[in-house]
């Protein structure tokens, strides 16, 4: 069987999941989501600026 994220099998992340669900219930599951996905959006918004500034610091050159 292969692996399917960061070496973990199936059955792995289903009991990972089910104490995720356990501990946070179900209801702040979505807004925990949001929140993360909402920080993953910045983090590459920030990349992008920092990669337009370094071409923009080529062009000039």
């Amino acid at each position: 069987m292969t692996p399917l994220f960061l070496g973990l099998g199936a059955q792995e992340i289903l009991i990972i999941l089910a104490i995720v669900l356990l501990l946070f219930g179900g209801k702040k599951i979505p807004e925990l989501m949001r929140g993360a996905g909402k920080g993953v959006r910045a983090f590459k918004d920030g990349m992008k600026e920092v990669t337009n500034d370094d071409e923009k610091q080529e062009e000039k050159k």
